[in-house]
């Protein structure tokens, strides 16, 4: 089975041509990410994608003002939500407007798995990403963190899953292969600093990747 890739935080018309052979392209909708962009700069940014490639929308606890301003002129394939979204709030969004949602969990230790239970049957992927850090400028994710990919070795859930947080062109390869996920997603890993894609470094993580 391949490899799925993932690049998120798209904001420039160099990184998202460098992600033409990505399987998601994430563009983010929340106002303290350096990687933020407005509806019409992700709408204006996905048409440079082929139809291959799957639009996601990443926002943080979005209320249904944000979500209808912001689909109105974007219009993603997925949505990925990476807040405090209870399954009751997603299950409300996805009967508002229609669209399939990929919910983040946080994770840290083991016992940060049995989240997961709630979603399922409700979200229609979920996205392990590491706990943010405990430090007052931590976003939500996008801050080069990892969790140890060992605690998802043997698991097995009832929808797709993805795997992401701290990782690199270097380091994919073990990721994937540890923690037995085959599908990656991937922001802080392909930067040169916060919010400044480095295509060279998206297009060495897709080989990567898909090397495996």
């Amino acid at each position: 089975m391949a490899v799925l890739v993932k690049i998120c935080g798209l904001n420039s018309p160099e990184a998202v041509r460098a992600a033409a052979e990505a399987d998601f392209a994430g563009f983010m909708f929340y106002a303290r990410s350096p990687r933020n962009v407005s509806p019409e700069i992700a709408a204006s940014l996905a048409d440079l994608l082929s139809p291959q490639v799957q639009r996601v929308a990443v926002m943080v606890d979005p209320d249904d003002a944000f979500l209808t301003a912001a689909l109105t002129v974007f219009r993603p394939n997925l949505l990925q939500l990476h807040g405090s979204e209870s399954a009751e709030r997603i299950a409300a969004i996805k009967a508002a407007f229609g669209l399939r949602v990929m919910k983040v969990l946080p994770i840290r230790e083991a016992g940060d798995f049995a989240a997961a239970e709630r979603y399922q049957g409700v979200a229609d992927r979920l996205l392990f990403d590491a706990k943010p850090p405990n430090r007052p400028d931590a976003l939500p994710g996008g801050n080069a963190e990892s969790f140890d990919w060992t605690l998802l070795a043997g698991r097995r859930f009832s929808i797709p899953t993805m795997l992401g947080g701290g990782l690199t062109a270097a380091n994919v390869a073990e990721a994937v292969r540890t923690s037995g996920v085959r599908a990656v997603d991937v922001s802080s890993g392909v930067e040169d600093r916060p919010g400044a894609k480095n295509p060279l470094k998206i297009k060495d993580f897709i080989r990567a990747a898909r090397g495996l």
